[in-house]
């Protein structure tokens, strides 16, 4: 697996990027029991206007298996989102692909949320060494807890 530099508005890799979302965002909403998760939603047109870096994990078939997107500012750097291919978990690319942003960060803070019910999820960011900042109800019924690094 290598871990490169990705852009959805690259041709054919935008709707590539858009399946994997859906596809692992499906997985977290079976997780927790609610699919009103925003990004399971998102159509190519809406996920191009983000304002997002992305890195992609593409395997030795050249395939695209994960991605990490994040907005970043001279402070903090803000993981938006994490998608691994559902026929690719527990291989270590989650945690690769957040390992490299947090190197990105060059000291910075590093945030990120999740569902209170991802269970995956919550245990990956706590390993690697964030810190449980809260969670907030972002719709009815919806919880997410917020994480941070260094915590």
């Amino acid at each position: 697996m290598r871990i490169d530099e990705i852009s959805p508005d690259d041709g054919a890799l935008g709707q590539e990027l858009l399946e994997l979302q859906h596809a692992a965002y499906a997985v977290e909403a079976e997780i927790i029991g609610d699919d009103r998760i925003p990004p399971l939603h998102e159509t190519l047109t809406e996920l191009l206007a983000e304002p997002l870096l992305w890195l992609g994990a593409v395997d030795d078939d050249n395939r695209l298996v994960g991605a990490v997107a994040w907005e970043e500012t001279p402070d903090e750097v803000d993981v938006n989102r994490l998608v691994v291919h559902p026929g690719a978990h527990r291989r270590g690319i989650g945690r690769a692909l957040v390992k490299e942003v947090m190197a990105r960060a060059g000291g910075r803070g590093v945030v990120v949320s999740t569902g209170r019910a991802n269970a995956p999820a919550r245990t990956l960011y706590e390993r690697l060494g964030f810190t449980l900042r809260g969670e907030v109800e972002v719709i009815p019924g919806l919880w997410i807890v917020n994480y941070a690094f260094p915590g």
